[in-house]
C-alpha cells in the first residue's frame, strides 16, 4: 500500500472518529442518583432537568423527554436553570415544561441563560401564569405521602433575592431542596447556620464539556470554574447535605465553540429513601 493511500486511510478513520463523538454526544443518557434520609420513610423520586437551552430530544415534539420522564415515575420534577439559550426561541423548552405540569407537581428556577435575554420577564410571566411553580428567592411547599418537603430556588448565592433572602426560613422538620444554578458556590449555599439543606441541585457547568474517564473525570472546563474546574458533575456528601451536579441536556450544537466529548447529555433521576 503506498504511503498516500495510508494517509488518506488515517485520515478517513479519523474522521468516522470525530463523526462517531459527535454524534454519540447528542445520545441523552439516565444517571440515576440514590440518597439516603430519615426524613422521607416513604421515599421521594424526583426528575431533574438541567441546561436544556431549547434543544430537543425524540424529535421537536420532545417525545424521548417525555417518554423519559414518564418512565421515571417521578414525584415531582425540577427544572433547574438555563431551560433557555441567552438567545433564540423558546418553543421547545416550553413544550416540555407544559406537558410535564400537566402531570406532575412541577418546579422551576432560573438561570444565567435566562438572566441574559431581553425577554426574560416575559418567559417568567409565562412560568406563572402555567402550572409550573416559579421558584427565585422564596420557595415553595409540597406534600408527598405526607412527607414535608420545602423547595427553594436561587440565581445564585448573592443575586437576585439570594441565599441571605431564604436561609433564615429553613425548616429542620421539612426536607429542604435547594435549586441552585451554579454549583462553585456550593461553599455559600452550606453556610447557612444550624439548620441545613438536605438536598442541592445544580448545573451551569456541562460536565466540564471534555471529558477523559479516569484522567479528566470532571471535564476540561467550566462556566465561572475555568480550566480543569471541580464541580461539573455527579453527587457530593457534605455531612448530611447532598450535592447532585447534572451534566445537563445542552446538544453539542448549542455548546460550538467547546462541544461535549465523552460527555453525554444527562437526564437526572434521583431516588431518595431511608
Amino acid at each position: 500500500m503506498s504511503k498516500r493511500k495510508k494517509k488518506i486511510i488515517i485520515m478517513l478513520i479519523c474522521l468516522l472518529i470525530t463523526i462517531g463523538l459527535f454524534i454519540w454526544g447528542f445520545l441523552m443518557q439516565t444517571v440515576k442518583y440514590d440518597i439516603h434520609s430519615k426524613k422521607l420513610p416513604k421515599g421521594l423520586k424526583i426528575v431533574f432537568i438541567s441546561d436544556l437551552h431549547n434543544c430537543f430530544y425524540g424529535g421537536t415534539d420532545q417525545s424521548q423527554l417525555m417518554d423519559e420522564i414518564d418512565s421515571a415515575e417521578p414525584d415531582i420534577v425540577i427544572f433547574g436553570g438555563d431551560v433557555l439559550d441567552g438567545w433564540g426561541g423558546q418553543k421547545y423548552a416550553k413544550r416540555i415544561m407544559e406537558w410535564t405540569a400537566d402531570r406532575y407537581p412541577c418546579y422551576y428556577t432560573p438561570g444565567n441563560h435566562e438572566e441574559m435575554r431581553d425577554d426574560k420577564n416575559d418567559f417568567y410571566d409565562w412560568v406563572k401564569d402555567s402550572k409550573v411553580n416559579f421558584v427565585l428567592g422564596d420557595y415553595e411547599d409540597v406534600s408527598i405521602r405526607g412527607q414535608k418537603i420545602r423547595i427553594y430556588g436561587i440565581l445564585d448565592a448573592f443575586y437576585n433575592a439570594g441565599l441571605d433572602h431564604i436561609s433564615g426560613t429553613l425548616d429542620d422538620s421539612c426536607y429542604n431542596i435547594l435549586i441552585a444554578h451554579q454549583p462553585e458556590q456550593i461553599d455559600h449555599y452550606l453556610d447557612t447556620g444550624n439548620v441545613k439543606f438536605d438536598l442541592i441541585l445544580s448545573g451551569h457547568a456541562h460536565g466540564g464539556q471534555w471529558r477523559i474517564p479516569k484522567v479528566l473525570d470532571q471535564g476540561l472546563y467550566a462556566p465561572d470554574q475555568g480550566l480543569f474546574p471541580e464541580y461539573t458533575c455527579g453527587m457530593y456528601h457534605y455531612g448530611d447535605t447532598v450535592h447532585v451536579i447534572s451534566k445537563g441536556l445542552a446538544k453539542p450544537a448549542r455548546m460550538i465553540f467547546i462541544p461535549r466529548i465523552f460527555n453525554r447529555p444527562e437526564f437526572s433521576v434521583i431516588n431518595i429513601g431511608e
